[in-house]
């Protein structure tokens, strides 16, 4: 008989679907078409970009048919930006998800549209927010797991050295981390609940997962217990009060 499956997605998991998020390449190599269960890729012709899916990009970046362009969120100047916003700007919540990108280009009204395009049919966290055309500033819903890969597999694409950009990303995640665990401190008895997780990325809540949820069970567990104490100290009182009653009556003959 098989073991009870955890409660929403693993890390491994996770890791999984943010391959399908569309990261922007330079093919070095002409190749046509590909026919995927998510649509057909564009035809890659050097040195002209193409929006392709993460898992795709990679296997071209180890054949070295193509550079991956890194997403303007992944840069040092966005993420000490980002990281400045956690600590000092908004200590107390996390930051906003990126805009659709159709949004991040009103000055460019074709730009815009075709953007838009783009994302039409697709939902979160689908939506084309790791290409080059993503808004810096921004963390997407995958931004962990994606910059691990890039990392991983293209760190000489990056725009300055791999070094610098894993200690930005280390003091980021440690910072979003602890505020993670600080936020289970604003659990109250009754009707309380956790800061709000707007803008946390998919691998910090499958990693959150388990904590977060033992929190929770204890906090349910102590006000169950605090609710039944709070009960059996009325039924006390309200059958003495009862006793004190009658024995008033009989006092007075009755």
């Amino acid at each position: 008989m098989a073991l009870p499956l955890p409660p929403g997605l693993t890390q491994p998991e996770v890791a999984f679907l943010a391959e399908m998020e569309l990261v922007t390449i330079v093919p070095r190599q002409r190749l046509e078409s590909i026919a995927l269960l998510s649509g057909s890729t564009p035809p890659l012709r050097p040195p002209h970009r193409a929006d392709l899916p993460l898992w795709l990009a990679l296997l071209l970046k180890k054949q070295r048919r193509a550079n991956i362009v890194p997403p303007p969120w992944l840069h040092p100047t966005s993420l000490s930006e980002i990281i400045t916003r956690e600590t000092k700007d908004n200590p107390d919540a996390f930051s906003d998800p990126p805009p659709p990108i159709s949004r991040a280009h009103p000055s460019q009204p074709g730009r815009a549209r075709r953007l838009a395009e783009s994302e039409a049919g697709l939902s979160p966290p689908f939506v084309p927010s790791c290409t080059a055309e993503a808004p810096a500033g921004y963390l997407p819903y995958h931004w962990l797991e994606v910059a691990e890969a890039l990392l991983a597999h293209a760190g000489d694409d990056m725009p300055v050295a791999a070094g610098e950009v894993r200690s930005l990303l280390r003091d980021l995640v440690e910072v979003r981390a602890a505020k993670m665990r600080s936020s289970t401190g604003t659990l109250e008895m009754f009707g309380g609940g956790l800061t709000s997780l707007r803008g946390v990325g998919a691998m910090e809540l499958a990693e959150s997962r388990g904590f977060v949820l033992g929190v929770v069970d204890g906090v349910r567990k102590l006000g169950a217990s605090a609710e039944a104490t709070r009960r059996e100290e009325e039924e006390a009182g309200g059958g003495q009060g009862a006793s004190d009653d009658d024995e008033s009556d009989e006092d007075m003959g009755l």
